[in-house]
């Protein structure tokens, strides 16, 4: 915090007084919604607010240093970034009302949105993933060759998440051109800077990461619009990653209730005295660029355009739920494209078929994106992705570090920007790891703002091969209950193949499941030109009066073995194939036949797809049945690694026992 106590200084070369002035307009206005905003909240008329007041040199700055049409993913203290964009101010208004002419309509407050027309993409609480976002951003710009930069804000509490350092790593490993800029404004909430890290300053970690960086003084608009103007114009001619640490400091709490009483008023009053706003205002008078009559008259306009857009936020009436709206907004509407399969056909492997349904798709879609961990000249760790180098080329057959949430967001950065793509999870187990980014961004996105998630995660997975607690469980229950995630889990090379093909035109955020035990062990006849399957039909796969067994994945032919060997127990089999969406209406249609159900799942019993089924069941057809609806998992244990223990782990034993009960019920 040294440049605190300096005297400011202003360098405007040979920007002309207009170029001033419009600085100087463009600070002031965040400036005076603030002051506005801090009335309405002490009279309750909005919930919330994080104050950017003695930070906006930075918002104004960066955002008029940038290109129209380059993206910026700002934070809750930049308004300065709205603003200076042009977004009209009723819109603003309306947002933090929570009405219906904001850009969430309600369903998400303050800063927390997005808009394309505008080219920015507002932060969630989480704070790291909008960083590995920008680099998914910046990613597209380089494949389309678009020489644009995009500008990420976070704090200095924010550069100790993880999603920090996965995102600096990507963006230096791939030289995409990033602005990284950190507003360090001396407090985490109430931790000041010595409890959050030790280095001198946080522009010094690029160099860990073979990053270029610059330390700017915060408070300095101008400072803020040359060096990076100069920078970004160097960027777009020579792409790489720049780590900009802009020392500042927060005038007011983490949010107005949290208060400052923690910061020394020694501290304060030195800040204060380096007002950005105030400041430059003093500058430009002294200059002779600015009279008094000049300040009444720009204070004046901002005033009234404040005043006038406040009216109509204010006249707009309170949201009103829409039951309908809110259920269908969850996900984005897409119109399914049938594409019948044709009747020359080939008997390969589960694997076989995945790794063919994906070349298609990359044909079919030139710009569609494969990301992962060894996918590229090693063609992954099952072979799925082998050949595809020198068919599509490394820009869209990409080896990743090893940082799973820093891909998923890479992934989300290019969806915004309008390109499909694919992540290989080399395990289904290492999503844990990218868990955050994909149930908080990936999944709401489309609810809060519009902004569809066209990622597809295929998640290898699956016990019955020793391969231990780390690389064996089906994890498919974390995200059948996240509104806004899709989960697809085939059990047969003709499902696997259509279906992944649908998921990838799918533009919403798809988990598609591939039991790895199934790869080399299951064939089938699958015609080899490219089709698709639609989401949300199961597939009855044998029919017969005594009871219905539902399941999916390997346990699809786990229960077909056994009742190979129960030839005298005739059996509905429903392969699901889809868990969200979900076939309600086929399983209903089985139960009233039959009148017995057992539902065998590979995951633990305790909260699994198979209590919902079994609950839906109970709910819309507990007068067709004859017994109770049956469940069969695996133990309430992790899934270990010796055979012996795994297979007393896996239910395929305990399935026939259960089956042979109902029966007899």
């Amino acid at each position: 915090m040294s440049l605190a106590s300096e005297k400011m200084h202003y360098h405007p070369g040979n920007l002309s007084t207009e170029e001033l002035v419009g600085l100087y307009k463009a600070l002031l206005k965040p400036r005076l919604i603030e002051e506005k905003m801090l009335i309405l909240l002490r009279q309750g008329k909005i919930s919330k607010w994080f104050s950017g007041i003695g930070q906006e040199a930075i918002a104004v700055g960066v955002a008029m240093a940038l290109q129209q049409e380059e993206y910026i993913l700002p934070m809750h203290r930049n308004l300065g970034v709205f603003t200076t964009r042009g977004i009209p101010l009723s819109r603003l208004f309306s947002q933090w009302q929570g009405k219906a002419n904001g850009f969430t309509r309600g369903r998400d407050r303050s800063f927390h949105f997005g808009t394309r027309d505008y080219k920015i993409v507002g932060m969630i609480s989480h704070l790291g993933p909008q960083l590995g976002v920008a680099n998914g951003i910046a990613l597209a710009s380089l494949l389309q060759q678009k020489q644009q930069v995009t500008a990420v804000f976070t704090g200095e509490g924010g550069t100790s998440e993880g999603d920090f350092h996965e995102a600096l790593n990507v963006a230096s490993v791939w030289q995409l051109p990033v602005l990284f800029c950190i507003e360090n404004n001396g407090y985490g909430l109430s931790t000041p800077t010595d409890e959050q890290y030790r280095c001198e300053h946080l522009a010094d970690r690029a160099s860990g990461y073979g990053m270029e960086s610059h330390i700017i003084e915060g408070n300095n608009v101008i400072a803020v619009y040359k060096q990076v103007s100069q920078l970004a114009e160097s960027m777009r001619k020579q792409p790489r990653p720049v780590l900009l640490e802009f020392k500042t400091f927060r005038m007011r709490g983490h949010e107005e209730a949290s208060g400052t009483k923690y910061v020394p008023q020694e501290l304060m009053d030195t800040w204060a005295a380096r007002d950005p706003v105030i400041n430059f205002q003093t500058f430009l008078r002294e200059k002779g660029m600015l009279t008094e009559s000049d300040e009444v008259t720009i204070k004046a306009q901002i005033l009234s355009e404040i005043d006038t857009h406040l009216e109509q936020a204010f006249q707009e009436p309170p949201i009103a739920p829409e039951l309908d709206r809110e259920l269908r907004d969850v996900y984005k509407p897409w119109d399914y494209e049938a594409v019948n399969a044709s009747e020359a056909s080939a008997n390969i492997r589960f694997v076989d078929a995945i790794s063919q349904g994906l070349r298609q798709s990359m044909e079919r879609h030139s710009d569609l994106v494969l990301m992962g961990q060894d996918i590229a000249e090693y063609g992954g760790v099952f072979k799925i992705t082998e050949g595809f180098l020198e068919q599509f080329g490394k820009d869209r057959v990409r080896n990743t570090p090893i940082c799973e949430s820093g891909i998923i967001e890479a992934a989300m950065g290019l969806s915004i920007a309008g390109i499909k793509s694919s992540v290989e999870m080399q395990f289904a187990d290492f999503i844990s790891s990218g868990f955050n980014p994909l149930v908080n961004y990936l999944a709401k996105s489309y609810y809060r703002w519009g902004q569809e998630a066209d990622v597809v995660i295929r998640m290898p997975c699956g016990g019955g091969v020793g391969a231990g607690p780390f690389h064996s469980q089906t994890n498919e229950a974390w995200f059948t209950k996240t509104p806004g995630l899709k989960v697809v889990y085939p059990a047969f090379p003709y499902d696997a193949k259509g279906l992944l093909a649908t998921a990838i035109n799918d533009p919403n955020p798809v988990l598609f499941f591939e039991h790895k035990g199934l790869y080399r062990t299951i064939r089938q006849e699958v015609p080899e030109a490219y089709y698709t399957l639609p989401f949300g039909k199961a597939a009855l796969i044998r029919e017969g009066m005594d009871v219905t067994v539902i399941s999916y994945g390997a346990a699809v032919h786990w229960a077909l073995d056994i009742l190979d060997n129960n030839l005298d127990i005739l059996a509905d089999v429903i392969d699901l194939r889809t868990l969200q969406p979900l076939d309600t209406e086929a399983i209903k249609a089985s139960v009233k036949k039959t009148g017995k159900v057992i539902i065998l799942q590979e995951d633990s019993l305790f909260g699994g797809i198979a209590s919902d089924i079994s609950a839906f069941i109970m709910e819309t057809c507990f007068e067709y049945l004859d017994a109770p609806v049956k469940r069969v998992a695996s133990l309430e244990t992790p899934i270990p690694f010796a055979s012996p223990l795994e297979a007393q782990y896996l239910p395929k034993d305990r399935f026939e026992e259960a089956l042979k009960q109902l029966i007899k019920y």
